[in-house]
């Protein structure tokens, strides 16, 4: 689905969105109020330019706009591999971006992403992954790190991390298995612009992935660590 058709089922009371150099960014309306659209398209490699656009259109809107709602159109296949991005640092680019996006919940907007086509990578990480709430379409990919490249990492052959995947969401792509894993709120299988407009009722800032997870059986230690670990600090600090 390209973004102009997603945005037509999404926001049917109108919206204002331009596409410039695969960076969207623009106003629509949801569930009766304005809110700030930004994201990408084509499968675009986050660089340092797309990065910085994007966080500027997060600050003005902080600036501009308090508490108006945030959408994060997810469609990315990670951060741009080029060497120039990598010696301007586009680790620190996309850090900003992350900050930008939580500075703004800080201040009372809620954040919801939609992955609508791809999400791979550093550029899912610091967009989606940082909203109050990631959503997901049916047929999106979905993927930190494809198999043959953490076979590479790890050492573990491909043909057994196949294996691992059938039966472990954490080795597997796709919005089903990150559902399971709790990093996707839910899937949206019709009635995009209902779906936003109960994802906005209901966003909240607390970070419920790692309990979600859990509950799901996606990730059965995530959350047991978490609270061991902040036990553990609480009763030092005590």
């Amino acid at each position: 689905m390209n973004w102009r058709e997603l945005s037509s089922q999404l926001f049917p009371e109108g919206f204002d969105i331009v596409e410039r150099d695969l960076f969207l960014s623009g106003t629509a309306r949801a569930a009766g109020a304005e809110v700030t659209v930004i994201g990408t398209t084509e499968h675009a490699p986050i660089g340092v330019e797309i990065a910085l656009a994007q966080a500027k259109a997060v600050l003005d809107t902080v600036d501009r706009h308090p508490g108006r709602p945030i959408v994060i159109l997810v469609d990315t296949q990670g951060q741009r591999l080029r060497h120039r991005d990598e010696m301007l640092g586009i680790n620190s680019y996309m850090a900003h971006l992350g900050k930008c996006i939580d500075f703004a919940r800080c201040r009372g907007h809620k954040v919801i992403g939609l992955v609508y086509d791809q999400a791979l990578s550093g550029g899912f990480i610091t967009s989606g992954l940082l909203a109050d709430a990631c959503y997901a379409l049916p047929d999106a990919t979905i993927r930190v790190m494809g198999l043959p490249a953490m076979a590479r990492i790890t050492k573990v052959p491909e043909e057994r991390l196949v294996e691992l995947a059938k039966a472990n969401p954490v080795f597997a792509p796709g919005a089903h298995n990150y559902f399971m894993m709790g990093g996707i709120e839910a899937v949206w299988e019709s009635d995009l612009a209902a779906n936003l407009a109960r994802a906005l009722e209901t966003a909240t800032s607390e970070d419920r992935r790692s309990s979600l997870g859990e509950e799901r059986g996606g990730r059965r230690s995530a959350h047991r660590v978490m609270q061991a670990v902040v036990a553990d600090a609480h009763a030092r600090a005590a």
